[in-house]
């Protein structure tokens, strides 16, 4: 049987397959986005879990829009506008992939962030978006692009994640979200605000959401993976009602709720006196992980690398001089080390820039020291 033409456009994930390659013992892992294992509140969990067994009624089928213990924690937790709503999904990604069955046609264009987050691409491909791209600063996105963009494409959406970005780690300056938020408006853009790594700020002081400033224009995908577990699958969505209504329709023929005893489990770890406490420490254990893989990296990078500093997330880019980066990971993978090359995060036709991303939360200080070291080997010999 024929696969859909969608799906024939869209490239696997080389993330997922260079994961499967670092999986070997003697390779130290730079390339996934992963949480460390050491900071899943298992302990916090135990008390919810075991009153589970009280609670049949949690292994019920359950609403749509999610369990409502949980949504109006959330609703408090996230000090919704009165004219907002929330919905459960299987992970921020099935939000994400949500919107785009929900809102976007074949041609439909929109706006990301060049270099991007692989997911998004992927899910926006599926639907046949026509993705166009401004370019990023270390400040966030160029406003002059965006701008030009919005006032000559007319994008119907623009997806970006302003805190700690996949792949780059910037996070946008205040002003920059209050201008974006205010283009939003202006040229009636709807923002797609992804922010799963929010939480992990270790360094500096949280600023506002870009949806603050523009709340009737924005769709916010929250995660749970970063600071719970990923295992749990739950993500929310958060917009106004008009905005959500399509999504729970989709998500309705999709697979009718997430599952409702994980999420009576998040909603236990949430309300646990010690799970701020839980949160802060693991901004600790990944700002002593960054804080080693950076000072190796200024150490001992070659000549014409560009290392920019991050307060926060999962990831450091690092821009390196001209070559070939694919064949330069699997150079590395062959030296015990595994990174993303940089063209897995544009879209085809996109000016790309030499460059890997690295991930510093999944490996301990020791192996981060010696996958530097290795690193830096081979671009001393490229």
């Amino acid at each position: 049987m024929e696969i859909a033409q969608s799906l024939q456009q869209i490239k696997s994930s080389y993330i997922r397959e260079i994961l499967a390659a670092a999986s070997d013992k003697n390779v130290i892992s730079l390339a996934g986005g992963l949480p460390d294992e050491k900071t899943f509140p298992l302990e916090l969990m135990k008390p919810t879990l075991e009153r589970l067994a009280d609670t049949p009624e949690v292994f019920q089928y359950g609403s749509t829009s999610g369990y409502g213990p949980l949504l109006s924690f959330l609703g408090d937790y996230f000090k919704l506008p009165g004219t907002h709503t929330i919905m459960i999904t299987t992970g921020s990604q099935q939000g994400l992939d949500l919107i785009a069955r929900a809102y976007v046609n074949p041609g439909d264009k929109v706006l990301m962030e060049v270099p991007s987050y692989l997911g998004a691409m992927q899910v926006f491909g599926l639907v046949q978006a026509n993705i166009l791209t401004v370019s990023q600063t270390d400040f966030g996105p160029n406003l002059e692009e965006l701008e030009q963009c919005f006032a000559e494409q007319k994008p119907k959406m623009f997806y970006a994640v302003p805190d700690f970005h996949n792949p780059t780690g910037v996070c946008w300056a205040l002003e920059t979200r209050q201008k974006v938020a205010e283009l939003c408006i202006q040229y009636d853009v709807a923002l797609i605000e992804d922010a799963p790594y929010r939480e992990l700020r270790f360094s500096g002081e949280a600023l506002p959401m870009v949806s603050d400033f523009c709340p009737q224009n924005a769709i916010v995908l929250r995660s749970f993976s970063k600071i719970a577990s990923p295992g749990l699958r739950i993500g929310v969505v958060t917009g106004k009602v008009s905005y959500l209504e399509p999504l729970i329709k989709i998500k309705q023929g999709a697979d009718l709720h997430s599952s409702v005893p994980m999420q009576a489990l998040l909603h236990g770890l949430l309300e646990h006196d010690n799970f701020e406490t839980h949160i802060t420490i693991i901004r600790e254990l990944y700002k002593s992980r960054y804080d080693v893989m950076f000072s190796e990296l200024e150490k001992q990078l070659p000549t014409g690398c560009v290392l920019r500093p991050v307060d926060g997330g999962m990831f450091v880019w690092v821009e390196i001089p001209e070559c070939d980066t694919f064949e330069l990971a699997k150079q590395l993978l062959v030296n015990g080390v595994a990174v993303v090359p940089s063209p897995v995060f544009y879209p085809e036709g996109a000016e790309v820039k030499t460059a890997l991303r690295l991930n510093f939360t999944n490996a301990t200080s020791e192996e981060l020291k010696v996958a530097v070291t290795r690193l830096a080997h081979v671009l001393h010999i490229l």
